[in-house]
């Protein structure tokens, strides 16, 4: 553990993989360009927790159709009722009627390693 952070095994492999095994240790530039990526995935996920948060009014963990309803007539009031639907049963991976965070998340970051 180094400052609080604790690399993952992939992460340290990654790390040391640019390593001149003529020198010593690794530079300092990789070493914060490291962090700062494992600090930026926290931020996006902070904020999609905070987003997932606002729309969990009734605090239970998860979401429901009426929840999905409620965020979009406040975000988009005139988006259709059918999409709204298409678009929860879409989130909702495993067809339960609740949409989990996890769900949630994996909706939001859906297509972002494509670009």
């Amino acid at each position: 553990m180094l400052f609080g952070y604790k690399p993952s095994k992939i992460e340290a492999d990654s790390v040391m993989s640019s390593v001149n095994p003529n020198t010593s240790g690794v530079l300092l530039e990789e070493f914060l360009n490291v962090i700062r990526k494992k600090r930026e995935a926290q931020l996006y996920r902070n904020e999609i927790r905070h987003i997932f948060t606002a729309f969990d009014r009734h605090y239970r963990g998860y979401l429901t159709l009426e929840d999905f309803q409620k965020a979009f007539k406040q975000v988009a009031p005139k988006l259709p009722e059918r999409i709204i639907l298409e678009v929860f049963r879409e989130v909702d991976q495993d067809s339960d009627g609740h949409v989990s965070f996890k769900d949630f998340e994996y909706a939001t970051n859906y297509g972002q390693n494509e670009a």
